[in-house]
């Protein structure tokens, strides 16, 4: 091996094949066109670069004699360009940010899960335990956490629960992957045993079913299996918010169960008092006061106008010349009749009420006042939509006399001060009313911003009952059981599988283990407790959180949706071994300039 130094005193070996003689040396030191290169023999030589056909290489000549320099990727793209790759500089980096982001989200987990203080780029806060929250605040920019958090996303969209389970769950198989290759074996073999024990928790999940909700229309077996979801968010109120969800649910069930919409159950926030004030209304509650002096109004039919109430402009502008006081008195008095004719035929299509989505100007309100009829306006498209849905009508674009189809009923309609704010009630007391309304109180925004986050959780649940009303046990007895039966299948496993295969049983023991740390309690003393008791037959035993024992989640009550932690592990495991699969990374250097708006795939109102 001989040493040569560039002029720029870069050290490179030269290294003797088949008596011919290459330079390795990094590309990034050569110039595309002239460079120097001096030896410690001889004097600076002019030197021409000419590519290989490989693109691996440059060639370049000296005294007469050809040398093929190495290229890398980066050559090939433009500056600025990153490249990573192997295991140490892609595959273990990508594990590390998946393990920092699922550390983030798996201390928030369970009834004694820790809060996380977040402020996020417009400076808002958000004190929150819930996953999908903290998730979707942060921001996460690195490629293979993106992965996590877009796994995190599909569960909240399909489940709308079980977050945190896809990404402490996918963060441990990761960080037991990493200990694997470490090892010396190769990430395909990882994966394989991987998607072998995912399969066999398919064919286990259906064996450790406890509980299955038979009517749900049954308010108390619907709060059975609220329970649990809704004391991982609010522990103590678990009670309290179950049977308020479940009479908000059941209120807007249709015939087929499985056809439940969960936007047909709506939040209204309202500062003040405590939790136990909530409370939930039959039809639409709106925050807000009913224009003029009629408060209440029963039995009585809509009108919806999307547009406002007043005089209709023309198109084109026009002057009109007024010479004494009694053409001026004609012209206010013409304009008086034309919207006095029009309030007077809504009147006698026989409306009681209407709602007005714009400005209603004050002699439109003198007549409908006149007429006895309430006035309510609701500026929100959004709110005006909700309002057709609960009482039956059809939003008219046009001010005029409407059909009898185009009216909506409502049974009660009122103004009620909850707390120190107005609110409109559209109550409806018949059967099939279409919106169900839970009006929360709480002494602070972030607690009302929690408890319907909690709902929110709790809806998603009853909705996931409607569609399959199996449960597994909670508190950690599925995830150990679970853990237990792998382990006995990697041992009956021949080949380099069963250490994977053993390693993601072990990962589901973090999902006992953070229940016990964040309750306080010794979590291998528990995990070896509640092991001995599944060895014996109780494979319901779980942790009792509160005096550290295991106990049946049977007698607790304690149940996790089935279909909701299927999905869950299902993700977790592809998510794993999509990242185990990526061996480089390649990052083009970041466009200058404004970056491009987010599209919304919605219409523009997250909560609709």
């Amino acid at each position: 091996m001989t040493n040569v130094t560039l002029s720029n005193h870069i050290l490179l070996t030269k290294a003797k094949e088949k008596a011919a003689f290459r330079y390795f040396i990094p590309s990034s030191f050569l110039n595309k066109f002239d460079f120097q290169i001096s030896t410690r023999s001889s004097s600076p030589i002019k030197s021409q670069i000419e590519h290989s056909t490989t693109f691996r290489y440059k060639e370049v000549e000296i005294d007469n004699r050809s040398y093929k320099f190495m290229m890398q990727l980066t050559d090939m793209l433009k500056d600025g360009a990153k490249h990573f790759s192997g295991r140490d500089e892609a595959i273990l980096r990508n594990i590390e940010a998946a393990k920092q982001l699922a550390e983030i989200t798996r201390t928030s987990m369970g009834p004694n899960g820790m809060n996380k203080m977040i402020i996020n780029h417009l400076e808002k806060l958000f004190v929150t335990n819930d996953a999908a929250t903290i998730i979707k605040q942060l921001d996460v920019v690195h490629p293979a956490a993106k992965m996590l958090v877009l796994a995190a996303q599909m569960q909240e969209q399909e489940m709308g629960d079980g977050t945190n389970l896809v990404v402490t769950l996918a963060g441990e198989f990761l960080q037991k992957a990493a200990a694997l290759l470490e090892m010396g074996l190769h990430s395909s073999e990882i994966i394989f045993g991987y998607d072998r024990a995912g399969e066999k928790v398919q064919s286990i999940i259906e064996s450790l079913i406890v509980h299955t909700l038979t009517d749900v229309r049954n308010i108390d077996e619907v709060k059975k299996g609220l329970k649990s979801a809704l004391a991982s968010k609010q522990y103590g109120y678990e009670t309290f918010l179950s049977d308020i969800i479940a009479k908000a649910c059941i209120q807007v069930l249709p015939k087929k169960p499985s056809n439940f919409n969960v936007d047909n159950v709506r939040v209204t926030k309202i500062p003040g008092g405590g939790v136990t004030d909530t409370s939930v209304f039959k039809g639409l509650v709106v925050a807000g006061d009913a224009e003029g002096a009629i408060k209440r109004v029963e039995k009585g039919k809509i009108a919806v106008f999307a547009s406002g109430i007043d005089i209709g402009k023309t198109e084109t502008t026009g002057k009109v010349l007024i010479t004494n006081d009694t053409e001026l008195l004609n012209f206010s008095k013409g304009e008086e009749d034309s919207i006095r004719e029009t309030i007077q035929g809504i009147a006698d299509a026989g409306v009681k009420i209407i709602v007005s989505g714009s400005s209603v100007s004050e002699i439109a309100l003198h007549y409908i006042e006149r007429y006895g009829m309430m006035l309510v306006k609701l500026p929100s498209k959004f709110q005006l939509r909700r309002l057709c849905k609960t009482v039956g009508s059809t939003p008219l674009v046009k001010l005029g006399a409407p059909i009898p189809e185009e009216l909506g009923y409502c049974d009660e309609v009122y103004v009620e001060e909850i707390g120190s704010t107005k609110c409109v009630i559209f109550r409806q007391t018949r059967e099939d009313s279409e919106i169900s309304s839970i009006v929360v109180r709480g002494s602070t925004n972030n607690i009302l911003d929690d408890i319907e986050r909690a709902i929110d959780d709790g809806v998603n649940v009853f909705k996931g009952m409607c569609k399959d009303g199996r449960f597994l046990a909670g508190a950690g007895a599925f995830e150990l059981e679970v853990s237990r039966q792998l382990q006995q299948f990697a041992d009956a496993t021949p080949g380099l599988a069963q250490y994977a295969i053993r390693a993601y049983a072990e990962a589901f023991e973090i999902i006992p283990r953070t229940l016990a740390e964040t309750s306080g309690h010794d979590a291998t003393k528990i995990i070896s407790n509640i092991y001995a008791a599944h060895t014996k037959g109780n494979t319901d035993f779980g942790l009792d959180i509160e005096t550290g024992n295991a106990k049946s989640a049977k007698e607790m009550e304690i149940f996790d949706l089935f279909i909701g932690k299927q999905y869950a592990i299902k993700l977790a495991t592809n998510t794993a071994t999509t990242v185990l699969r990526v061996d480089q990374i390649i990052m083009s250097k970041p466009a200058g300039g404004p970056k491009a708006p987010k599209q919304n795939s919605g219409d523009g109102d997250p909560d609709f």
